[in-house]
């Protein structure tokens, strides 16, 4: 029995080596960056590693959900897509295939079919216990800080942002407040809804997220959050975000930079805004959630 599973998991493999290019929002194809020799190694290595495990356990959901997600780190989306839903077919009432395969369908500008996915987690996951969600790439601390409803809830709100049903986006990311239960956590919720409230023109309410946000938190990844949440209660000047593109890590400068952009456009200063965003898709991260929001924006137009 156990080797008809292993020769079932070797088909599915085969199944999903086929691998279509991701297009931007505007039609181009994004080919993956060039990374550090010493970053893809490992990738690869834990790659290996992941199919190794799926092959070994070809019945846990678990080994196929970080076979998926090892794949997605290696930029193979198309193929962590194919394993997510062949786990589907297999086990249609598991939450967390859902939440990786909405999260990337997201990566690969597919946001109707990341609603979808993501609602259908939402439904899922409602009753049941908070459950820490492992990290991929761990922290400098090495300390998981995320929990499955909150990915759920956060990857929702960024959907419909991503589709201007800011409303949408609203009622997901006030239900993420509540799965936010660390300042890292915390920071990252607060900053998507403060711009998802900007773009309503509900400036006042938006402000009001600020109160709990102060330079002594506790952040131990979302330093990029954070800053953005200063420089809205004025405390940090938008320069000191987005600065020398040399001189900065380029995912938190993405991350820093929509901040900074989308706080520009919500204060009447356009031109500004608009000159960051064509900054930011110039950078080497097509995957960052800042990445695609600056596209989105400059397709659909501010």
């Amino acid at each position: 029995m156990r080797y008809l599973f292993m020769l079932s998991s070797l088909i599915i493999i085969a199944s999903v080596q086929s691998q279509n290019p991701v297009t931007s929002l505007s039609g181009s194809i994004l080919k993956p960056p060039t990374e550090a020799p010493e970053v893809k190694a490992k990738k690869d290595k834990e790659l290996a590693e992941a199919e190794k495990n799926f092959l070994d356990h070809p019945k846990d959901m678990e080994s196929l959900i970080w076979y998926g997600r090892r794949m997605a780190y290696t930029w193979e989306y198309d193929k962590a897509i194919q394993l997510f839903t062949y786990g589907i077919s297999l086990d249609p009432d598991n939450p967390e295939l859902y939440r990786h395969r909405g999260h990337r369908f997201i990566t690969t500008r597919q946001f109707d079919r990341a609603i979808d996915d993501l609602e259908t987690a939402a439904r899922l996951a409602e009753g049941k216990p908070l459950t820490t969600e492992p990290d991929g790439q761990p922290n400098a601390k090495n300390i998981p800080l995320s929990n499955l409803h909150f990915n759920i809830y956060y990857h929702l709100g960024l959907a419909y942002y991503l589709t201007r049903n800011y409303a949408k986006a609203e009622e997901a990311y006030r239900k993420c407040l509540g799965y936010s239960n660390n300042d890292d956590l915390l920071c990252a919720t607060t900053d998507w809804l403060y711009m998802t409230l900007c773009r309503q023109g509900k400036m006042q309410n938006a402000s009001s997220l600020l109160e709990p946000i102060t330079k002594e938190m506790n952040i131990i990844e979302n330093e990029s959050y954070h800053k953005r949440l200063l420089m809205y209660k004025g405390e940090m000047k938008p320069e000191e975000l987005f600065g020398n593109t040399q001189q900065e890590d380029t995912l938190n400068l993405i991350t820093q930079g929509y901040g900074v952009a989308n706080f520009y456009y919500c204060t009447g200063k356009k031109e500004q805004a608009l000159n960051i965003l064509k900054r930011i898709v110039q950078l080497d991260n097509w995957a960052a959630f800042g990445f695609i929001a600056a596209e989105a924006d400059l397709v659909n137009g501010l």
